[in-house]
Parts: C-alpha cells; sequence; structure tokens
C-alpha cells in the first residue's frame, strides 16, 4: 500500500492508475537501493577495466579527459530522462517514455533497439566476468572455462532475481558498496601511495598522435567515457518496485552519474599513476595490463582479495542488467507488443517479479554465450552495436520530449527543470549526436567487417525490426494509452491543484 501522500501530490498507486495502470509489485526498493541498481549496471569498475587499455592504447593518458566530458553529457540526458520518469514512473523505461512521448510505433523501434543492446551487453558482462572468476581459483581461461563460468554467472542472476525485488536490492547494495571499494578505494590507495607518475602525465600525448594532429586521437579514444556511463535508465526500468519513484527515481539517476564520474576518475586515474611501465601500455604492448599493475602494487594477497571484490561488483551488475532487461520486456509484452506477451507478461504471485520474462532475459544471453564458445571472434562484433544502440536508443527518447516541449508539453511531475527544461533538452539531444557520430566512426584496419562493425551490427537491429513492426503489425495489437504527454500532465495538474510550472 502507498503511504498517504503529501498536500499537492498523487499517492504511488492513484499516479499509476492515471497512467491507465494497476499495480501488481511491491514498492520494497527505497532510494538507495534504486540508486545501487543503477550504480552497479553502470559499474565503473566494469567499465575502466574493460577498456582502460584500449583508452591509453588510442589517445594516452588524456582519454581520461572523456570521462568529464561524458559524465556531463549525460547529465543533461539523465535531467531529461528525470522529467520524463517523474510524470511516467512505470516499468520499462525506454519503451513506455517513447511511448507517451511519441507514439506505438516508434517506442516500438526504441524498445527493439534497446532490448537487443541490453541483451548484448549482459552477454559481454558474464563474458568478462569469467576471467575474474577463473583467476581466483586458478583455473586456465579456455573458451571452456569462460562459457561454463559465464553461464554460471547468469543463472546465479536469475536465481536471486527469482526470489524477488527484497534480495536484488540486497545484492545490488552488496555491489554498490564492492565497487565502492574497488574504484574509489583503489584508486585513492593508488594515487596516495603507489603513485609513480606526476599529474601532468594527463597533458602528455606520449606520442599517441604521430606526426599529426592530436585532435582525431583524443576524438578516437572518446571510448573511456562512452562505454561507462549508461546504466542510469535502469533506476526507472523498475519504477513501479520504488516507493515515491516519481521523486526518488530522478533523484537515484543524477546520483548514479556523480558517483559513477568520480569512481571512475579515481579508478582511471590511479592506474595510470601507478603503472610500472606506462610507455608499454600506451605503446600497445600490455592488452590487459591491470593484473600486473595490480600484482605490483597490492602484492598476490591483495590483488586475490581485488579479484573477490570484482566479482562481487560482476554478479551485481549482471543482476541489474537481468532485471532491468526483464522489466522492459514485461513493459513491452504488458502492453501486447510482442509475441507470447500473455506469459511474458506474467508475474509471479509468491515472489511479485516477471518471472518469464527474466528467463528470456537470462536464457537470451546465454545462447550468445554459445554462439561465442563455437566463434570466438563474434564476440567484438556482437557487443561494439550495443553502445551505440544505447545510445540511439536513449535519444529517440530525448528527441521525443522536445518534439512534446514544442507542442506544448510541460512536465507535471514533482521532478521539474521548469523554464530551463527546454534549454536542457535541446543541449542533451545536440550532446547525443556528438557522441553517435564518434561512436559510429569507422576504424582504419583497411577490414571492412571490422571496420563498421557498429554500423552494421545496428543496421542489422533496425532493419530486423522495422521488417518486423511493417509485416506482422505490433502496434495495431496494443490499445494501450500512447502519444499523451500532454493530456497526461494536463490531468496530474487537475488532481493535485497545480495551477503552473514552478
Amino acid at each position: 500500500m502507498s503511504a498517504t501522500p503529501p498536500t499537492g501530490r498523487l499517492a504511488d498507486d492513484e499516479h499509476l492508475a492515471v497512467l491507465g495502470y494497476e499495480g501488481k509489485f511491491d514498492r520494497s526498493m527505497s532510494l538507495w537501493a534504486n540508486f545501487a541498481l543503477g550504480f552497479t549496471y553502470l559499474s565503473p569498475l566494469v567499465g575502466v577495466y574493460s577498456l582502460f587499455a584500449t583508452a591509453l592504447a588510442t589517445g594516452g593518458p588524456p582519454s581520461i579527459w572523456w570521462i568529464i566530458i561524458v559524465a556531463c553529457g549525460q547529465m543533461l540526458v539523465a535531467l531529461v530522462f528525470g522529467e520524463v520518469v517523474s510524470q511516467y514512473p512505470i516499468h520499462g523505461g525506454i519503451y513506455p517514455w517513447a511511448r507517451r512521448l511519441w507514439g506505438r510505433r516508434y517506442a516500438w523501434l526504441a524498445a527493439w533497439v534497446y532490448i537487443w543492446a541490453m541483451i548484448v551487453t549482459i552477454t559481454a558482462v558474464a563474458e568478462f566476468g569469467a576471467g575474474f572468476i577463473t583467476s581466483l581459483f586458478g583455473i586456465t581461461l579456455t573458451p571452456e572455462s569462460t562459457l561454463f563460468t559465464g553461464l554460471g554467472l547468469l543463472l546465479l542472476a536469475l536465481l536471486i532475481n527469482f526470489s524477488g525485488t527484497k534480495w536484488l536490492a540486497r545484492i545490488a547494495r552488496i555491489g554498490l558498496f564492492a565497487e565502492l571499494i574497488g574504484v574509489i578505494g583503489l584508486g585513492l590507495y593508488l594515487l596516495l601511495f603507489q603513485r609513480k607518475h606526476s599529474f601532468g602525465v594527463f597533458f602528455d600525448t606520449m606520442g599517441t598522435e604521430g606526426d599529426g594532429s592530436y585532435v582525431p586521437v583524443f576524438l578516437a579514444s572518446a571510448i573511456a567515457g562512452l562505454f561507462l556511463f549508461y546504466g542510469f535508465e535502469a533506476c526507472g526500468d523498475v519504477a513501479e518496485e520504488v516507493s515515491d519513484p516519481a521523486r526518488r527515481i530522478p533523484r537515484a539517476m543524477l546520483m548514479t552519474i556523480v558517483v559513477g564520474a568520480i569512481s571512475a576518475l579515481f579508478s582511471f586515474a590511479g592506474y595510470v599513476l601507478a603503472a610500472p611501465n606506462l610507455e608499454a601500455i600506451v605503446a600497445g604492448e600490455e592488452g590487459d595490463p591491470i593484473p600486473a599493475i595490480l600484482e605490483a602494487t597490492l602484492g598476490t594477497v591483495g590483488a586475490k582479495i581485488f579479484l573477490v571484490i570484482a566479482i562481487l561488483a560482476f554478479i551485481s551488475c549482471v543482476l541489474s542488467l537481468q532485471a532491468a532487461a526483464s522489466r522492459l520486456l514485461y513493459s513491452f509484452a504488458r502492453d501486447g507488443m510482442l509475441p507470447g506477451h500473455r506469459w511474458l507478461s506474467q508475474v509471479s504471485e509468491r515472489s511479485k517479479v516477471p518471472t518469464n520474462a527474466l528467463i528470456v532475459a537470462c536464457t537470451v544471453p546465454a545462447l550468445i554465450c554459445v554462439l561465442i564458445y563455437f566463434n570466438e571472434g563474434i564476440l567484438v562484433p556482437v557487443t561494439s552495436f550495443a553502445i551505440l544502440g544505447i545510445y540511439f536508443a536513449f535519444h529517440m527518447v530525448v528527441f521525443a520530449s522536445l518534439k512534446q516541449r514544442f507542442q506544448g508539453w510541460r512536465p507535471a511531475g514533482p521532478f521539474n527543470l521548469g523554464r530551463f527544461g527546454i534549454v536542457v533538452n535541446v543541449l542533451a539531444l545536440a550532446y547525443g549526436v556528438f557522441a553517435m557520430i564518434l561512436l559510429a566512426q569507422p576504424g582504419d584496419t583497411g577490414n571492412f567487417l571490422t571496420d563498421y562493425v557498429v554500423l552494421l551490427g545496428l543496421g542489422v537491429v533496425l532493419v530486423t525490426g522495422l521488417l518486423y513492426l511493417f509485416i506482422a503489425r505490433p502496434d495495431r495489437l496494443s490499445t494501450a494509452p500512447s502519444g499523451d504527454a500532454k493530456q497526461v500532465a494536463d490531468e496530474i495538474r487537475r488532481r493535485t491543484g497545480q495551477v503552473s510550472v514552478q
């Protein structure tokens, strides 16, 4: 049951009823648990570890500045999302936001791209996590050990998610604690006690530009930040399981960006300044330099302790991703927009979670893991489009929000930017276009598939999605509300006695 709200606010279930839905979930997730979910999905530990060597080999130590640049850009996006989720605190995030801001077909395409990007991300995190687990137990990293360890991570996350929202929140908080130790704690230790370079190194390109300008090299190293700052939207994916979501979720999103940026900066800077052979990393001679840095600075026992912390972070990351993907599938299916929608939209009476959607969010990544086992070379192709796919789906919502503003929509949720909303919206869209251009830039290896894999991956997902949309016409099967942002805002204002935007 929702607590009685203060004057001028709708109770959670009343707000949900205004949006056309009935509450079926336990609202047991607090602000901190919601923040933990988004933060462990964003996972600066996973992001920094995965791209540290690539970023340094591409742009040298100055690539760290992309963490700040992208954090500022994504903060603009999070502010836009905050206004949207404050008016529409319903399960599924990207999908219902796009649907209510624009329409059914537009939302279907946004969700189709987003769900595949999420599923691929789940697969990639499980695959990367396998390396940490095998290292901890002294198991040789082989295709077989990677497969079975990755499948084990997916299954463990599924079992925890099956247990209900309370356990999801508990494990997310443990993952948050592990992340903060693994990134801020370790980063501070490396900065204070193991520093081998001066802070001036972050302005030293170390010859990465060759004989040309550093500008294109720096732009190419943007991946250091672009890969890190998504996951905050997961706070909204579980909106119907959060108490007072219209206020708390926007705050959780902004906290995710701020704490994620601070964590990533400490972690990245610590590794750079403590690297015994930084020149070799920048030259691309060390493909996985972090274990050597940890061994040199923490010793064997310390490195093992870090592996335990990292594994907790990976478990929590897979758990959060799986939960977010299942809520998107549930939201999609609840509106009748997917094949098997009745099965996918079922909610467990015992645990109050969408168990069938969770099974899909575990099974499809597991199948991709099996495909990777038979052909290791497809790991990079199937994951490369994920970042661009996420940004593409994000900015479909940002663009739809701007369109609605020009048509007279004034967001009516308790989180509201007022007169600054349209300025932030325009800047967020401009940032998104800039980021997608950077992500879509082809490589220069001379191999067509390698150089254009990001665009090819997104193209395949878009084409298949459009074909299904215009052949099967799932939008015709759904009668759920859409394109009603202005009407809903007016109704919320009527019920809460608002007369103007503050």
